[in-house]
C-alpha cells in the first residue's frame, strides 16, 4: 500500500469512529453504562425484596402451623390429663359397689365396717400415688395462704390464740402445690 492509501484508510476510520462514537472508553460515552447498571441494581433489589417476602410468608405460615399444633396438643392434654386418675378411681368405685351389695345382704356390722375402711384406705392410697397429699392444719398457726377461716372462737388457752382449733374441710396439695384451701376454725 502506498502512503496515500494508508492516509485514506485512517481518515475513513476516524470518520466512522466519530460518526458512531461506539467506543465506551472514548470521552463523553461514560453515561452509556449507567442506565444498564441502574436497571440491574433495581432488578437485584426487587429480587432481594421478593426473596425476603417469600421468607417472611414462609416463616409466618410455619409459626401459624406451630401455634395451631401447640393449641391442639394443649387441648388434647387438658382433655386426657385426668385419665390416669379416673382409671385408678374406677377400681375404688368397683370396691364401693361391692361394699354396697355387702351392706345390703350382710348383718355383721364388724365386717361391714372393715370393708368400708378398706375402700376408704384404697381411695386415699390411690390419691397419694397420684401426688395428692392432705394438709395438716390443726394446732398450726393460721395462714391466709393455706387456710380459709370459717369462724373464730375463744381459744381455750393463750397458746392456741391465732392457731387452727378445728378443721371443717381438709386442704390438699397436688405435687406440693396447694389445690384446695383448708376451711378452719381459728382461736382468738
Amino acid at each position: 500500500m502506498t502512503m496515500e492509501e494508508k492516509e485514506m484508510l485512517n481518515s475513513d476510520n476516524l470518520d466512522q469512529s466519530n460518526a458512531l462514537n461506539a467506543d465506551e472508553n472514548a470521552a463523553g460515552t461514560t453515561h452509556l453504562n449507567e442506565p444498564v447498571t441502574e436497571v440491574s441494581e433495581i432488578e437485584k433489589l426487587q429480587a432481594d425484596l421478593a426473596e425476603q417476602k417469600d421468607k417472611y410468608l414462609r416463616l409466618m405460615a410455619e409459626f401459624d402451623n406451630f401455634r395451631r399444633r401447640t393449641a391442639k396438643e394443649s387441648l388434647d392434654l387438658r382433655l386426657t390429663a385426668s385419665k390416669d386418675v379416673i382409671i385408678s378411681l374406677l377400681d375404688v368405685l368397683d370396691d364401693c359397689d361391692r361394699a354396697e351389695k355387702q351392706l345390703q345382704s350382710a348383718d355383721d356390722i364388724a365386717k361391714q365396717k372393715e370393708g368400708v375402711l378398706l375402700v376408704f384406705n384404697k381411695l386415699r392410697s390411690n390419691l397419694q400415688s397420684k401426688g395428692v397429699k392432705a394438709m395438716e392444719s390443726i394446732h398450726t398457726t393460721f395462714d391466709v395462704e393455706k387456710h380459709e377461716a370459717i369462724t373464730e372462737i375463744p381459744a381455750p388457752t393463750d397458746k392456741l390464740k391465732g392457731k387452727v382449733l378445728d378443721e371443717v374441710q381438709k386442704g390438699y396439695y397436688l405435687n406440693d402445690k396447694l389445690i384446695r384451701f383448708a376451711k378452719v376454725v381459728v382461736g382468738k
